[in-house]
Order: structure tokens, then C-alpha cells, then sequence
């Protein structure tokens, strides 16, 4: 078998190599076809959203990569690669688009790993005027028939197992952090609008043997119980829909209406892996503004960067109505429906390593 120089490993295009992960690809194929026919079926309408946004998204800990535009005169203008579709999504929302959905090629930095690749396919749908719970109906289903397309009756991943055809449990963070954490979450949340005090799930982290600096804000708390004692356990068996996020932790999803100290947002797991974010979409373009601001702040203070807000975006959401949307793995779908185990044996082409 032919390695490359240095490496060790024979490249993704090594014909032996290629025939091992063959199987992979033609099933990503079939999924999507799958996937794409199902989406059609509701009166969902296909879109292609730009790659190059003038900002790739304002959540704390996402990394982008930039490029510079060049005009015709030679002036550059920085423009990063999306790390989602979402911001023109729901500019499309606001055109009167009422069904959309895109199989979107998005770009993380610093993400690489079993599961995670710098490039990688973004499944993502929006609903207007739809209930929010809608979404993890969708997301149940999609399981299912990524399940049957790839031919497989059960998901494996990392030694757990999950039954994609099994009712999904919809589990709030707040039962979550009590049964895997003993820690009760909402006696740790501020008042809306209010500051959040780190001190009492400091302490009650701690108490539950997790180790939290001096300096950890409760957000870097949170992250770390909720990644430590809640996400091993989640997908375990059959999926899990991990629900009703506090506010703080949904930068653009709209709070509950029954208490506003939590935010319309899901996750779906599968074998401990995460595989979708859903949101009832907020819509406040002066609350949007707030929370990307703060987003910023406090990535410059983490990492001394900072990406511009999307005025044309905040300018759009004023003019969205009502709406409900979900991004999806799809890659990470499609690893777990083939019976791969990682993501870049699903991936035509991996993006070369340094």
C-alpha cells in the first residue's frame, strides 16, 4: 500500500484506501438523495446561501477562517467563510420564504478530531409560523430514515449503542443536571436581565467532584458539567432531545414563554454524540444585538478577536415572522447511519492536514 512521505498513512485517494471507504461514500449518497426527497416532499424549497459572509457568525467560541475580497479597484474588504447558513437563512425567512432547507458546506476552525472536520456539511430547515416542538418530530424521522437508507437497524459509536427507531427522550437540562450532577440548575440562574452570579454552581459543581477555576465564569461552569457528567449519558440506548437550555446558553433562540429564564432550544443526541441545534427563533432585533455584542466582548477577552455583527441580518430579522429552525450534522448522520467511525471516512475528499 502507498504512503505518503512522512506521514505514515496512505493518502484518501490510495485505491485500496478509496475501496475500504467506498462502502461509506455511496451510502452519503444514498442519504442524501433520501434526505433531499423528504425535505421535497413537505414543500420544503431547496436554497444555496454564499459561503463568504461579512460575519461568519457571533457566538463566543466559534472559530472562523477570513479571507479578503478584492474589488475591481484593489480596495480588500475582510469576509470570513460561514460557519452556517443561518444569518442568510433567515434573511430569506424575512423575503416571505414560509419552507427552506440547505445541505450547506460550512468551515470551523480549531475543530478536528473522530467526529469533527474544518469543513463539513450543515443540514439545516426553517419553518415559518410552526410550533417549535414541530422540529423534534423532524428530527426523529430524519434518524429513521438516514437508519433504514444506510442499512443499518441500530447506531454504534465509540462502544455505545442507540435505536434510531426507538421514541426519542426529551429530557430538560434542569432534570439533567439533577440526575447526572445532583445540581439544581434553575437556583443558579440569575433573573432575566440580570447578571449571573458564578458562585453557587461554582459550589455546586464542586461538590459534585468537578473541578472549576477561580476565574470560570458560569458559562465555562456549565460547559464543563454539562460536557463532564451529562453528555456521556445522552443518546444512550435511544435518542435524546436535551431541551430547554437557560437563556443564556441560546444566543438566538426566543425564551419560553412560561419562564423566560429558559430558551427555546434543543440538542439531539445519539450515542453521546451531538448531532443537532434547534431553536424557536428569536426575532428581537434589539435583543439579537445585545446578545451578539455581549458574544464578542467576551470572545475578545477569551481569544482577542472579535467578528463584525451583520447589520443586513439584524436589519432582516426585524422583518422575519415567527419561525422554528434546526442545524444538523449531517456528516456526523451519515457516520452513524453507514456504521463508520469517523467523520472523514464519510468525507469524499478530507481536507488535507497541516
Amino acid at each position: 500500500m502507498k504512503l505518503v512521505s512522512g506521514s505514515g498513512q496512505s493518502p484518501w485517494w490510495d485505491r485500496d484506501v478509496h475501496a475500504d471507504r467506498r462502502p461509506f461514500l455511496l451510502a452519503r449518497s444514498r442519504i442524501t438523495a433520501a434526505v433531499r426527497a423528504w425535505f421535497l416532499a413537505r414543500d420544503f424549497l431547496e436554497v444555496e446561501t454564499p459561503i463568504l459572509q461579512v460575519s461568519p457568525g457571533n457566538e463566543a467560541h466559534l472559530h472562523a477562517f477570513a479571507t479578503d475580497l478584492i474589488a475591481p479597484d484593489g480596495t480588500r474588504h475582510t469576509l470570513h467563510l460561514r460557519t452556517s447558513p443561518e444569518f442568510t437563512a433567515k434573511k430569506l425567512l424575512a423575503a416571505g420564504e414560509p419552507r427552506i432547507f440547505e445541505l450547506a458546506r460550512v468551515f470551523r476552525n480549531r475543530e478536528r478530531g473522530m467526529a469533527h472536520h474544518p469543513e463539513f456539511t450543515m443540514l439545516e430547515w426553517y419553518r415559518a409560523q410552526a410550533p417549535y416542538a414541530g422540529l423534534m418530530d423532524d428530527c426523529a424521522a430524519l434518524l429513521q430514515l438516514a437508519a433504514r437508507t444506510g442499512g443499518q437497524s441500530g447506531f454504534s459509536y465509540r462502544g455505545a449503542t442507540c435505536d434510531p427507531f426507538a421514541a426519542p427522550e426529551r429530557l430538560t437540562l434542569t432534570a439533567a443536571f439533577a440526575r447526572h450532577a445532583g445540581i439544581d440548575l434553575p437556583s443558579t440562574l440569575p433573573a432575566p436581565g440580570g447578571a449571573a452570579d458564578p458562585a453557587p454552581l461554582a459550589a455546586a459543581a464542586r461538590a459534585a467532584g468537578i473541578r472549576v477555576a477561580d476565574d470560570d465564569g458560569w458559562a465555562d461552569i456549565f460547559s464543563k458539567v454539562l460536557v463532564e457528567r451529562v453528555e456521556p449519558h445522552l443518546g444512550m440506548g435511544r435518542p435524546t432531545l436535551l431541551c430547554d437550555y437557560p437563556l443564556s446558553e441560546a444566543a438566538l433562540a426566543r425564551p419560553k414563554p412560561e419562564d423566560p429564564r429558559f430558551a427555546e432550544r434543543f440538542e439531539l443526541y445519539a450515542c453521546g454524540l451531538e448531532l443537532a441545534n434547534a431553536f424557536g427563533e428569536l426575532t428581537d432585533a434589539n435583543e439579537q444585538r445585545r446578545r451578539f455584542t455581549h458574544e464578542m466582548e467576551l470572545k475578545d477577552r477569551l481569544y482577542g478577536e472579535r467578528y463584525p455583527l451583520d447589520e443586513d441580518f439584524l436589519a432582516a430579522l426585524a422583518h422575519m415572522p415567527e419561525a422554528v429552525g434546526c442545524a444538523m450534522g449531517f456528516d456526523r448522520l451519515v457516520m452513524l447511519a453507514s456504521g463508520a467511525r469517523r467523520i472523514e471516512d464519510v468525507l469524499w475528499a478530507p481536507v488535507a492536514s497541516a
